[in-house]
């Protein structure tokens, strides 16, 4: 039983630690490392990586580094899922709060990536702080398509710390034709 739930935890946020993990199941850490090993599940940094790599595969609108944050999940035309743990480069000098900034990429990012096109612009965003990141905060930002209207889609994202939403933005993403693309159609 605790083999299955621990399954359906990670399958449900892969996210999670082996101490949120133990926590949630009332059991030791150390329990937790066994049964992962048992069923072959990786650690976290592992699954991490594993997302990654398969998200940034289908990634079509950006390269792989202009995406602030880690991409680990991306289901083009529908849903995407970003990591980005702060840092002290990232925050004022005196209070330990991340600029807005960083915030607002993460999300801008996010929601064009998410959209299948070889080219895609930011028309237009309505973003709404509820509160502060701090350094060292780990923020997870998801994006999920809406509506879509000829070349523009309406993407919604959410940017949380633990169990704490900070951010929502709703994104205007244009899909632009290439100049190669346009130059055919002439």
């Amino acid at each position: 039983m605790r083999h299955k739930n621990l399954m359906e935890l990670l399958e449900a946020n892969p996210l999670l630690t082996d101490e949120d993990l133990a926590l949630t199941l009332c059991v030791s850490v150390g329990t937790v490392r066994l049964d992962r090993a048992l069923l072959g599940l990786p650690e976290l940094r592992e699954r991490m990586r594993r997302m990654a790599e398969k998200a940034n595969r289908r990634l079509r609108s950006l390269r792989q580094e202009e995406v602030i944050g880690d991409l680990l999940e991306l289901e083009p035309d529908h849903l995407a899922l970003s990591y980005l743990t702060t840092s002290k480069e990232m925050a004022f000098r005196h209070t330990g709060i991340v600029w807005d900034h960083y915030i607002y990429s993460q999300a801008s990012t996010l929601a064009m990536a998410v959209v299948e096109a070889d080219m895609v612009v930011t028309g237009a965003a309505r973003v709404r702080y509820k509160s502060p990141a701090h350094v060292g905060d780990k923020l997870i930002a998801r994006a999920k398509v809406g509506v879509r209207k000829g070349n523009k889609n309406v993407v919604s994202v959410r940017t949380r710390v633990a169990d704490r939403e900070i951010f929502v933005g709703r994104f205007i993403v244009v899909a632009c034709l290439s100049e190669t693309a346009e130059a055919e159609k002439l």
